[in-house]
């Protein structure tokens, strides 16, 4: 007879992010309808078009690492780090130095889009230029050991992966470190996702696909327009979300704050093209119900949901198509927001960063807004918190919803837990 699953909870989240760093401050940012997309700061922008990008411009990367160590791995690491910290200390989760059986109660789960890809273009850039690439090239510019950082910066034993699935990468990492914790694999897992992305080669082949807004608004912090008639596609961003999974009664019994039970996940693939979606929206709709089923509630339960909601033409238009065809008339009814309206997209974390953004507004009893959004698409018609600042309303199950190139969809379920929690 199988065994009952593990409840999962979170009970720390830490933020790197480029509208405040610290859960406290991206939350207050986010409730306000507050942008961090600013022009390109320290980055080569020679041959291209792009003015806004989604930057972490007072981030100390030394205050996470060593200073020699910082110039050995991808700036997304410090941040990764930093943001483990964080999420470890709120949740007064301490790791013993001494104590090998307590840190192998703890593993990682990474989500990352790009990883150290900036890291590995300027080490092509010394290799042919000085023919001097950096001796961490290898280690530095490879998946796999990225999340390695974080278990040694941290002393953390247990699973250390990485999982990069383009823009679901962390919202997969969130749902696989969840499954891990059900089926009593390992009681704890941080998870989440960090991506710094921000180069002129990558902005350049961004611009090439025309995915990116390259229009000029004069403020940057217009530039971002999820589900906007004038959008005209998406700020590259960057950051770290990462929260803390553990199973729930070993949670409780260590008197740990509750902030949002896990209850849903699923991931569905188009396997229809590399980049867009396919027209009928059947995979993201089933990817959506599959996680409902999963967390055993009814659509017409669901409070809120963050949206993926990129700012491209072809993004929003179908994922509005996709909560409409499977929440039904509820889909007229439950507000809905797009993060990076304030944060940009910061590629395979973003899917942490709504997580983060939707547990923190519940916390406050609302829900963040969806900036910029003065001049509606109307194919894009439904309820996305428009005002441009937090709108009161309290919800006991909401979906985040993401959406990757190669036709992937992934959609988890975030559970209020019970006052007495």
């Amino acid at each position: 007879m199988a065994s009952e699953r593990k409840r999962v909870v979170v009970s720390g989240i830490g933020v790197v992010s480029p509208n405040g760093i610290g859960a406290e401050i991206f939350a207050a940012n986010c409730l306000r309808g507050r942008s961090g997309i600013c022009r390109p700061h320290n980055i080569d922008t020679a041959g291209l078009r792009t003015c806004a990008v989604a930057q972490v411009l007072n981030f100390d990367p030394t205050t996470a690492m060593d200073p020699v160590e910082v110039r050995r791995v991808p700036r997304m690491i410090p941040m990764a780090i930093a943001a483990s910290r964080e999420a470890m200390e709120s949740a007064n989760f301490r790791i013993d130095p001494d104590d090998v059986e307590q840190q192998r109660t703890i593993g990682i789960a990474l989500g990352t889009g790009g990883g150290g890809i900036t890291f590995v273009e300027e080490q092509y850039r010394a290799y042919f230029t000085e023919g001097k690439p950096s001796l961490f090239s290898i280690t530095a510019g490879t998946h796999g050991n990225l999340s390695s950082e974080i278990s040694i910066a941290l002393k953390l034993r247990g699973p250390s992966h990485v999982l990069s699935t383009g823009c679901t990468s962390s919202t997969d990492a969130i749902g696989y470190a969840m499954m891990l914790i059900r089926q009593g694999s390992v009681p704890a897992m941080l998870a989440g996702g960090a991506d710094a992305p921000i180069s002129n080669g990558i902005l350049f082949a961004f611009e090439k696909m025309r995915v990116v807004s390259t229009r000029d608004w004069h403020d940057p912090s217009k530039s971002s327009r999820p589900f906007a008639r004038d959008r005209d596609g998406f700020v590259l961003g960057e950051g770290a979300w990462m929260l803390l999974l553990e199973e729930r009664e070993r949670a409780l019994s260590r008197g740990a704050t509750i902030l949002a039970e896990l209850v849903g996940y699923a991931s569905t693939c188009d396997a229809f093209h590399r980049v867009q979606i396919a027209p009928d929206v059947a995979e993201p709709v089933r990817a959506i119900e599959l996680a409902i089923a999963d967390a055993g509630c009814a659509k017409d339960e669901i409070g809120y949901v963050n949206l993926h909601g990129t700012s491209t033409q072809l993004n929003d238009k179908m994922e509005t198509l996709a909560l409409k065809k499977c929440l039904n008339s509820h889909s007229a009814r439950v507000p809905m927001s797009s993060t990076k309206s304030m944060i940009g997209h910061p590629q395979g974390a973003c899917g942490a960063a709504g997580l983060a953004a939707t547990i923190l507004a519940m916390r406050q009893g609302h829900v963040h807004p969806t900036i910029n959004l003065d001049t509606p698409d109307p194919e894009c018609d439904l309820d996305y918190v428009a005002e441009g600042v937090a709108r009161k309303r309290d919800w006991q199950y909401a979906l985040c919803n993401c959406i990757a190139f190669g036709s992937k969809n992934s959609a988890l379920i975030v559970r209020r837990p019970p006052t007495s929690e």
